[in-house]
Parts: C-alpha cells; sequence; structure tokens
C-alpha cells in the first residue's frame, strides 16, 4: 500500500520562498513557557502544513515527477540549486574565509512521529542551535532517510540523519549525517524502542531526553553547499553541512527503520555552478 504525505517542515512559507527579510521579534529573555510558544510560532508560521496536492516516492508522484504536481513544486524540476547531491573528493575545494559550523546541542526532550514517509523527532523547546556564517538557526526537527540522500564519490550509504534547523527569518539550515552498519548507536536506542511502524496522529513522548552532541562524528570534518529540501517543495537556499565521518547504526537498527520505510531517498541532483566546500 502506498503512502502519500507532506513534511510539516517541507512546505515553506511564501516569505521564504521569495527571500523576504521579514523578521520575529523576540524578547531578550524568555521564560520557559514563551519558548515553548516561539516553538509553535516556528512550526504554525513559518512552516506551513499543506495537503494537496499529495507526493510520495512511488511512481507517477515521485520525485521525477514532483515538479508536475502543483506550480509551488516547480523548484523540483527547474531549480538550479537543488539537493541531494554526490559530493566528489576531486570536486571540493577549501576556504580560509569558511568556519566551521559553530553546534550547540544539549540533552533535550523529544517527541517523535512517524509521518508516513519518515520518522521525524520534535524537540519540547527551541534548546538546540547551530551558528552558520554568523547567523544562529534552531532546531525544528530532524528525521532519517534510507538509503542516505546525499552520496560520496558516487557511493551511498546505509541511511543519513537530517536535523533540520531554522533562523527567525524563516531561512534553513540543515546538518547531514551519514549512517552506516556498525555497533548499535545507543543515543538513538530510546527512539527505537518505540519506532512507530504505521502513521501516527499524535507524538509519541522519548521517555529520556536525547543528547544530539552526543551523536555527532567525532571528527567533524564536513563539506558545505548551498542547496534546497530534498522534498517538495524543494525550496533552495537552503545552507547544508554534510559530515564526511559516517555515524554507526546496528544491523537491527537499520533493519527496524527499513522494514517501515524500505526507500524514502530523492536521487541525486546535478550540481550546475555551485562550488563544495569543505572545512576540517
Amino acid at each position: 500500500m502506498k503512502k502519500y504525505i507532506v513534511y510539516p517542515f517541507l512546505v515553506v512559507s511564501l516569505s521564504l520562498l521569495l527571500g523576504a527579510c521579514s523578521e520575529e521579534t523576540q524578547a531578550e529573555t524568555a521564560t520557559p513557557e514563551k519558548e515553548v510558544t516561539d516553538t509553535k510560532e516556528i512550526e504554525e508560521t513559518e512552516v506551513n502544513i499543506t495537503h494537496t496536492p499529495q507526493w510520495s516516492y512511488e511512481e507517477e508522484i515521485g520525485p521525477e515527477h514532483w515538479g508536475e504536481l502543483n506550480p509551488s513544486y516547480s523548484a523540483c524540476m527547474n531549480g538550479n540549486e537543488q539537493s541531494p547531491i554526490n559530493i566528489e573528493s576531486s570536486q571540493v575545494k577549501t576556504s580560509e574565509k569558511l568556519e566551521n559550523v559553530e553546534i550547540q546541542y544539549e540533552p533535550t526532550d523529544f517527541s517523535i512521529t512517524n509521518t508516513g514517509l519518515t520518522i521525524q523527532a520534535n524537540p519540547a523547546i527551541p534548546s538546540n542551535s547551530i551558528v552558520v556564517e554568523g547567523k544562529e538557526y534552531i532546531l525544528a526537527q530532524f528525521h532519517f532517510h534510507t538509503p542516505s540522500e546525499h552520496q560520496f564519490n558516487s557511493q551511498h550509504l546505509d541511511m543519513e540523519l537530517h536535523l533540520v534547523h531554522q533562523d527567525t527569518n524563516g531561512e534553513l539550515a540543515v546538518l547531514g549525517l551519514m549512517i552506516q552498519e556498525g555497533k548499535e548507536n545507543e543515543t538513538l536506542a530510546s527512539i527505537w524502542g518505540v519506532l512507530p511502524k504505521s502513521e501516527t496522529e499524535e507524538d509519541i513522548a522519548i521517555k529520556e531526553p536525547v543528547d544530539l552532541e552526543a551523536l555527532l562524528p567525532s571528527n567533524q570534518t564536513s563539506f558545505h553547499y548551498n542547496g534546497s529540501l530534498t522534498t517538495p517543495p524543494c525550496a533552495e537556499k537552503v545552507k547544508w553541512t554534510v559530515f564526511e565521518e559516517p555515524i554507526e547504526m546496528s544491523k537491527e537498527q537499520i533493519q527496524a527503520y527499513q522494514q517501515i520505510f524500505p526507500d524514502n531517498q530523492r536521487p541525486v541532483q546535478p550540481i550546475n555552478e555551485r562550488e563544495i566546500f569543505g572545512v576540517n
């Protein structure tokens, strides 16, 4: 049976698509209650939910046809900076001006949902952030793909984790972590222990905080490029950071995910005139 969905984070507001410069006013000192409200505002105003037209990874409404389903998805077909891409070592450049991403993660309560096409984890409060090129982006959610969407030298890995961040203007920055078979991933064990096998109407609370910093690879050599969302509307101007060193999950963990989602990845897209920079 086919499953169709539109991820909540994937249909961005018109202000993002047009590169608008509107800003949200935030209090300089926020209470925990205010922080929860701010997260809700991001979900409801900057990342809008839409239900039609539906799309999937299969057949007539799969990746090859996304751009035909609705005018708002035209970037999926006509965009020049689409993601994912194949990262070839010979094409990676170094830049003295480009600094590594500053990651500010701490143990946080999460809930998870089976959206119909991925497992997505949502933070209870906006306590995790990254700084990219001097701008702060707050973690909105993270989710998984199998096999990996990005390639290294034309090779897929078993899975890929995307940590999606958003700034106050609705612009996005994503950290991509490649996943390969190895030892059990203890950081994700609490999530894997309650993986919903079918689409959920309500989030499932994770009983213990998830420490995303412990999830990151020890070697944080990374690749940076300008790309897009990897699902409709395929909006561009997304700042991508993909770590070179994979993290590990056990064979059992990978199989548990693949039994729910056998294949939920978009094929790699043309690089065109873009540059890929490596940072050690």
